[in-house]
């Protein structure tokens, strides 16, 4: 009884002291006295979601982990005059989850290109009041091309239609009866693609072409998310149905066999292995493939002599290339008759993969610095990336060379680093882009890893995908040259970023994120950076990494599966550093204030004894890289001093293939006036572009509804998605264009919003509304 009594007694002082301070909110983790704060607190229970029978608290694969299958056998036809492909497609779909599935979730990521799409009404611009005749360029190319895809049909496979809904960049297939955990579904779909000119409309895909005289013979085609794909599907989200932004995408894994039709003098590069080589290459190039399996330098398959001369015309015809990949989540593909094709085998650490393909897919105007650095760069990569993790799974391993800057996909990247030529066709700034193409090959065959094996959700938490892949590049480019000026250095730019104002945490979506290049790259790379180098040390750290990518390989992570399997196999506590790093735009500031010069009286120096004064000294230099000096302590030689010839690549090609006077006058004049008629179009344009600049005074983000009226009476109500506030939820500006001129412009015209004040809706401003009762 005693105790009960004590324990009411104590309830009732909790009660009164609750009601004395009753404005005082204290909750789970709020700091309880004065300014403390416990940067040390635990995630568990806080941010990070509880462990279960999918995810364990160790941060591996719980017992029920599950994840769904797709298996796609596909045919794909690339019409070369008409800028389009057609494709039909069977898709088989395995639900490997406990749920029972009435719907199917679809990624039409290319209707981004469509003019209407929420991609492009949701594109901010600059609020200058002033516009440039690529603006205008970009704008008339939608007037005469639209992207995405059309002709879509979904059939059961005995023909008979399945109704399905287009969202946007989404497909919801509603099947035809529920699909119980464990069942399968084959159904069968069809579309036609309109493929965009790379140089106008970017993105991941598209065509380059260098003669405006023969436009149809000398293109390069790269294809990517270029089929439609079905969506993830997963244990902590769902559907994942974030809309397409131009961001990166989660899918599922399974197994392609993808036959693609082209004309017959075009050579394809693609995900996965080519399995009818007979058919489409010669005796001679086959008998070069089968000797740079075994090479230690890269052989030509297709040598620049060869390329250059499909060059000088098409050939009649179509030809098959048929290639399939196993336990891939994408798959990427292009093609050219400008294509020289060059190959050298890589010893592998898995002894079901003991040997991979490294190739590279470039044409004459990136020689010479492709054939002497491409297929080196693909084979540092994956000597580097599979030592700091796994060894390479697949059997080739790809650089691309056209459009496409930088992107990754399953066994395939495209990379668009070239060297640059002065008028008369010498190339020019080989040091700046022999260091920008080893990089970029470097970091998109890196991806290859992250996220395309050890598979991310990249339109959530970007970090998991290019933060952790430029961490690893880091390693890779300071070990192909000591000397490279690599993201991951924990000073200089990364220094001045944190000290801003313009930061968000890395925890924050991705598709919200404004400073992308810093958060989504360079500061979560150098936080692992500093993490392995200072915090961890290399054998904790990297024994804990290595484990992420073998627990993770093939499945689908998430932070907390990456912070916790870095604290369980390290033994270390590093809420701390998740929490300063990835949750926060703290920064890191170390100050020695004073030196204390203890005497005799005060030999403890408490409170007394002199301070002493550092002499005036001029700014230490920058000290070398602690990566590179624990590199080398290892014995690890940067590649560059293992191959002198890599830091001094020729300027004249191959002693086999030199670049002759021919070729430099053809590709100083590579695409000269292949835009001229877009540009006399731009040049004599003569509509407005308007740019409206908003404000979201009330704090609650929703689309914006906009009628313009014209000075012809007419009207046009143009409705923009609440997504155009994702990367400023406070003020955005916005550009409408039209050949007519605005005489006035109301938001909200309706009244369909809930728009608390009506006066700050129309321009020029109109009278102020009676006050709100």
């Amino acid at each position: 009884m005693r105790l009960k009594l004590l324990m009411v007694a104590a309830s009732g002082l909790a009660l009164l002291a609750s009601a004395a301070h009753a404005q005082v909110s204290v909750g789970a983790v709020d700091q309880s006295k004065g300014e403390y704060e416990d940067a040390f607190r635990q995630f568990e229970g806080e941010d990070w979601p509880t462990p279960n029978v999918y995810r364990a608290a160790t941060g591996e694969p719980g017992p029920a982990y599950w994840q769904q299958k797709v298996d796609y056998v596909v045919d794909v036809r690339l019409d070369e005059a008409g800028r389009s492909l057609t494709g039909s497609q069977r898709v088989t779909y395995q639900n490997n989850s406990p749920h029972e599935l009435d719907y199917l979730w679809v990624l039409l990521d290319q209707n981004g290109f469509k003019r209407n799409s929420m991609d492009r009404v949701t594109s901010t611009t600059g609020d200058e009041g002033t516009f440039g005749i690529f603006d205008v360029a970009q704008v008339l190319i939608y007037e005469d091309w639209e992207g995405g895809f059309s002709n879509l049909t979904v059939a059961d496979t005995r023909g008979r239609p399945i109704p399905f809904l287009v969202n946007d960049a989404l497909m919801r297939i509603d099947l035809p009866m529920p699909l119980k955990p464990g069942e399968r579904v084959t159904f069968d779909m069809g579309y036609t693609l309109a493929i965009g000119d790379g140089d106008l409309t970017g993105g991941r895909s598209g065509y380059e072409c260098f003669r405006a005289s023969d436009g149809q013979s000398d293109c390069i085609f790269q294809l990517a998310q270029w089929f439609p794909r079905l969506a993830a599907f997963s244990d902590y989200e769902g559907w994942h149905q974030l809309p397409y932004l131009g961001s990166e995408f989660p899918l599922e894994f399974g197994d392609y066999q993808v036959s693609i039709t082209v004309p017959a003098d075009h050579v394809v590069a693609a995900s996965g292995l080519l399995v009818n080589d007979r058919d489409v290459l010669t005796a001679e190039q086959r008998r070069r493939y089968a000797a740079a399996r075994t090479a230690t330098d890269p052989v030509y398959i297709v040598n620049p002599a060869e390329a250059a001369a499909a060059e000088l015309g098409a050939v009649d015809g179509t030809r098959t290339w048929t290639f399939r990949a196993e336990n891939v989540r994408d798959f990427a593909w292009a093609s050219s008759r400008k294509f020289v094709w060059d190959a050298m085998g890589v010893p592998n650490g898995d002894p079901e993969m003991p040997v991979v393909m490294a190739m590279s897919f470039y044409p004459g105007e990136a020689r010479p610095l492709w054939d002497q650095i491409s297929t080196r760069a693909v084979a540092h990569a994956l000597d580097v990336y599979g030592e700091a993790t796994f060894p390479y799974p697949y059997p080739t391993a790809q650089s691309v060379n056209g459009p496409v800057g930088g992107m990754e996909y399953p066994m395939i990247t495209f990379n668009g680093a070239r060297p640059q030529r002065a008028p008369d066709g010498t190339p020019q700034r080989v040091d700046d882009v022999k260091y920008a193409l080893a990089g970029v090959i470097i970091h998109e065959i890196g991806h290859i890893w992250f996220p395309m094996i050890v598979n991310s959700d990249e339109r959530q938490w970007i970090w998991m995908d290019e933060g952790i892949n430029t961490f690893v590049e880091f390693q890779a480019e300071k070990l192909w040259d000591a000397e490279f000026d690599a993201s991951g250095e924990p000073r200089g730019g990364i220094i001045r970023h944190m000290l801003s104002e313009n930061q968000q945490p890395l925890m924050t979506n991705a598709q919200s994120l404004t400073n992308y290049g810093y958060e989504g790259y360079v500061k979560p790379g150098v936080a692992l950076t500093v993490l392995r180098e200072t915090v961890m040390g290399r054998e904790l750290f990297d024994r804990a990494f290595a484990e992420y990518g073998r627990r993770w390989k093939f499945k689908r992570a998430t932070p907390y599966d990456f912070f916790r399997t870095m604290e369980e196999v390290s033994g270390m506590d590093l809420d701390w550093f998740w929490r300063g790093w990835f949750y926060s735009t703290d920064h890191v500031d170390i100050s020695l204030d004073s030196v204390v010069v203890a005497t005799p009286e005060q030999p403890n120096a408490g409170g007394g004894g002199q301070q002493a004064q550092a002499p005036a000294t001029p700014p230490a230099p920058e000290p070398p890289s602690v990566t590179v000096l624990a590199d080398r302590a290892e014995g690890r030689v940067p590649l560059v001093e293992r191959m002198p010839a890599l830091d001094d690549p020729s300027d004249e090609g191959s002693a086999e293939f030199p670049i002759t006077d021919e070729q430099r006058r053809t590709w100083a004049a590579a695409k000269n006036g292949q835009y001229d008629g877009l540009i006399a179009r731009a040049r004599s344009f003569d509509g407005k572009l308007y740019r409206l600049t908003f404000s979201n005074v009330g704090g609650v983000v929703m689309p914006i509804i906009v009628q313009f009226t014209y000075d012809d009476g007419t009207t046009e109500t143009v409705k923009i998605p609440a997504e155009i506030w994702r990367q400023n939820n406070r003020t955005i500006t916005w550009q409408h264009v039209t050949d007519k001129t605005v005489t006035s412009v109301m938001v909200d015209p309706m009244q369909q919003t809930a728009d608390a004040d009506l006066a700050n809706n129309g321009w020029p401003l109109t009278a102020a509304t009676p006050a709100a009762e």
